[in-house]
């Protein structure tokens, strides 16, 4: 009797490993850009509060504070998260710095919160100038 041996030839494990290869060279840059918009969408939430205080402030005075303490907020330096820094007030621009375990490729940068009067209320549009690439943007900032 013959005997026939079971199993894969080194060629088709080798075959396996290079699409896994390709599988995975696309999927580590779409997963690093996806924990990066996450770590952006942090100091978005964050910043809830501030644009609040700002919107109020703005609607009693009639102009836009000039910092965190004219707008009754707490230091810059006490909104801090895991990702987020500081955020800051200045006049319509709420400004949050990102650092602590944020990536290196928005560590120590700036995404600003523009606030623009509209016939009686207040929208919000970001601006990164370029600081913080339109790729690890939220889809409502870019």
């Amino acid at each position: 009797m013959k005997t026939v041996e079971k199993g894969f030839t080194l060629v088709e494990l080798m075959i396996v490993v290079a699409i896994i290869g390709i599988l995975a060279s696309t999927a580590v840059p779409a997963y690093q850009s996806y924990t990066i918009r996450s770590q952006v969408a942090e100091g978005l939430n964050m910043s809830g509060p501030l644009k609040n205080a700002v919107a109020t402030y703005s609607i009693d005075h009639g102009a836009f504070p000039i910092d965190n303490e004219n707008a009754a907020l707490n230091p810059p330096a006490s909104y801090t998260g895991k990702f987020v820094d500081s955020i800051s007030v200045n006049g319509n621009t709420i400004s949050i710095l990102f650092g602590n375990d944020a990536n290196a490729q928005i560590n120590g940068r700036v995404l600003n919160l523009v606030a623009v009067r509209n016939a009686g209320s207040i929208s919000w549009s970001c601006a990164s100038s370029g600081a913080i690439s339109n790729t690890h943007l939220p889809a409502v900032c870019r």
